[in-house]
């Protein structure tokens, strides 16, 4: 990515700087805040009812959706965000179809162990690729997806402490300056492309087909309790992810109508609005093929 002295450019320059780096390699960026959260507020947020729209009505502020890798749109993002201090790769869209497999360090548990032993039972390995470190000591793995395979968003679902990022999710771009720190590649791997996911690995990714599910149980509230607690749990950054996730198994095991408000109080609890928790529940209903 783009190399310069953080100590004599502004963060929104020095931002725009890695992110049109990062979109001469074919990855489509945003404008990221301090919070590592998109820069650009919704246009919609003032409407009476949510609004399903991504990016259609031409507005920025649509998230993940404005994402682009042409340099004047670019530009104007940042132009329209003079306050990012960051910039996010859009994961699941060409030509990559990036993945983003999350090590976190906050859960007390030793992901990277995880991720090996994962590749020790399924038989694959994580090759030579793009590797960012986080602020706290994470670290971010960069693969490539086949173009006919959507990876959904997930939290914990591989193993505790390894997220997913996926269509419709993004990942910090290395050179990104948040509240706790600077983003950055490990040395070596930055001049690689995204290496091609394993496929063992890719389909531990991907939910199993419907058609090959087995018939469905009689809802289990204390499961259901769980799924709050799992979104109560979540810290800044994985709000959305969790409360996806969880949706997601809920609709899966036939209690989403049934745990709706539920998680849409927890959600609000960790710090989201009632509009952004209902909207990403009813992406969850639609991707587990349900209504919302």
């Amino acid at each position: 990515m783009a190399t310069t002295d953080r100590h004599a450019v502004p963060p929104a320059t020095l931002a725009l700087a890695h992110a049109l780096s990062a979109a001469e390699r074919g990855l489509a960026v945003i404008p990221l805040s301090r919070a590592k959260l998109p820069a650009l507020r919704s246009p919609h947020r003032d409407d009476p009812e949510p609004a399903l729209c991504r990016g259609e009505c031409g507005r920025p502020g649509h998230g993940v959706y404005d994402a682009t890798t042409d340099p004047r749109r670019i530009r104007e993002l940042f132009a329209a965000a003079p306050w990012a201090s960051g910039y996010g790769i859009a994961c699941g869209l060409p030509p990559h179809h990036l993945i983003g497999v999350d090590l976190d360090t906050k859960s007390g548990t030793d992901s990277s162990a995880a991720l090996r032993e994962l590749a020790l039972r399924h038989l694959f390995t994580i090759p030579d690729t793009v590797v960012v470190v986080t602020p706290s000591g994470g670290r971010h793995v960069w693969l490539s997806g086949p173009p006919d395979v959507v990876v959904p968003n997930s939290a914990g679902r591989l193993a505790p402490g390894i997220d997913v990022r996926g269509a419709g999710g993004y990942l910090v771009g290395p050179g990104s300056r948040t509240e706790h720190g600077v983003y950055s590649t490990v040395p070596g791997t930055a001049h690689l492309p995204p290496a091609p996911c394993p496929p063992a690995l890719l389909r531990l990714l991907t939910p199993p087909s419907r058609s090959h599910r087995p018939a469905p149980v009689p809802p289990d509230p204390q499961h259901g309790q769980g799924l709050v607690q799992f979104v109560l749990a979540a810290h800044e950054g994985q709000r959305n992810t969790r409360l996806f996730w969880a949706a997601c198994r809920a609709y899966e095991n036939g209690i989403g109508h049934e745990l709706l408000e539920s998680l849409v109080d927890a959600a609000i609890h960790t710090g989201l609005t009632d509009r952004e928790a209902r909207a990403t529940i009813a992406s969850a209903a639609r991707l587990t093929g349900n209504h919302p």
